[in-house]
């Protein structure tokens, strides 16, 4: 939570800091047509990605299989697209990378296999307490306060 805060609060800083710079060098004007220019062809691509995205999810469950690897891609196309829709260079650039398929893949190629090790860790720890008999359940009866047999 406290990475989200200081993100939040440093983004708009830093996006501002950069603008200022651009619009410096090349002049206000210029930096405002290709701050829209990287909008417009953020959607373009958003909307090529989406697509074969979509496509490849359908074959996958058509298949009988089912469309992981295609579900985060959507995510990363929906963030991609809000960070682009963001006006700035910084987060134009990070969205970029969550809409180019090279940069994408590379991405959720290391968090699928990460993902995949922590979620096959917890099972095996699992197991292994129920197999030493630290079990975490812990036995009780309750009564209800408000139940018809306890007013009297």
């Amino acid at each position: 939570m406290r990475i989200l805060f200081v993100f939040f609060l440093l983004m708009p800083i830093i996006e501002i800091y950069v603008l200022l710079k651009v619009g410096g060098v090349i002049g206000v004007f210029n930096t405002v047509i290709l701050v829209v220019l990287t909008a417009i062809i953020g959607v373009m691509l958003l909307k090529q990605q989406g697509i074969s995205t979509l496509a490849r999810a359908q074959q996958k469950m058509q298949s009988g299989a089912l469309p992981a690897k295609e579900m985060v891609e959507g995510i990363f196309l929906a963030v991609g697209g809000a960070l682009l829709l963001t006006p700035g260079f910084v987060t134009d650039t990070i969205g970029f990378c969550c809409l180019i398929p090279g940069v994408r893949q590379l991405i959720l190629g290391w968090g699928l296999k990460n993902i995949q090790f922590k979620a096959v860790n917890t099972a095996y720890t699992y197991q292994q307490s129920r197999r030493d008999g630290t079990d975490s359940v812990i036995e009780g009866e309750y009564e209800r306060e408000n139940s018809p047999e306890n007013r009297k």
